[in-house]
Order: structure tokens, then sequence, then C-alpha cells
């Protein structure tokens, strides 16, 4: 797994109201993927804001304050096939896969897995990001 974080995803109670204060912070949100989600680059990272309850049955676990916290980190990989390694990584390290590899509604592929503190990992491939040389990603 290279050094990277693809995209820090915040599960929000009110997506306009969440919109709202980070365009007015001056980060711009991106037009092309807007249906119940919102993404703005930040660099070579990608901030997503998205429904609460969305988010944890997203990634299977339930959405109460005690076992989500609200937020959860994204890997991006370059290939369906390293999605498959890094959650086997992750687990071998002493993670705990929460939801295999699968198809996405999406049309990608992944997975999540939390660290040894709990903390969310989804980990994808998502062929519509594409990945830089160095490690960062572009929405389309």
């Amino acid at each position: 797994m290279e050094a990277r974080i693809s995209l820090v995803t915040l599960g929000v109670e009110d997506l306009d109201r969440a919109v709202r204060f980070y365009e007015a912070m001056g980060l711009k949100r991106n037009q092309a993927i807007t249906e119940g989600v919102a993404f703005f680059q930040m660099g070579c990272l990608v901030l997503g804001l998205w429904g609460r309850d969305q988010l944890a049955a997203d990634a299977g676990v339930a959405a109460g304050k005690a076992g989500f916290s609200g937020v959860s980190l994204a890997y991006n990989t370059r290939t369906e096939a390293e999605v498959d390694e890094v959650l086997a990584n992750a687990e071998r390290a002493g993670g705990r896969i929460v939801k295999p590899a699968q198809r996405a509604f999406w049309g990608g592929w992944y997975g999540y897995f939390a660290d040894t503190e709990g903390y969310l990992w989804e980990v994808a491939h998502n062929p519509d990001f594409p990945i830089a040389e160095d490690g960062s990603i572009s929405l389309p």
C-alpha cells in the first residue's frame, strides 16, 4: 500500500447545510457528481460529504454515534485486484474486514476494513477517478 489518502468522507446529518459551510469556507463543489453527495477537490485529495446514514449503510455498520464515527478514510487503487490485496494485507496486519470486496452500485470494486482502533477505511477501484503517478486522484 502506498502512503497516501485518496478521499476523506464525512458522514453528515444535513448535506445541504454542510455543503453551504464548505462553500463558505472557499471550497468549490465538483459539479460532475452531485446526486446525494458532494465532492471538493483539496489539493491531491478529495473531501466527500455524504449522508451519515447512507455512509454507515454503505460500510455495513450501525449509524449510531457509538458504533460509527461519521468518518471513513478511502484508499483508491489502480486495479480491482489491488482492492483485494489491500484488504488482505489489512487483515494480516490485525485489521478487521468490515465489508468484503464487492461490486459497487457506482460500478467499481470496493470493500471496507477497520483498523485496530476501529477507524473505517474504504478500499476502492473507481475507473472514473484516475490516479496520477504521485498517487493523487482527480474528479471527473
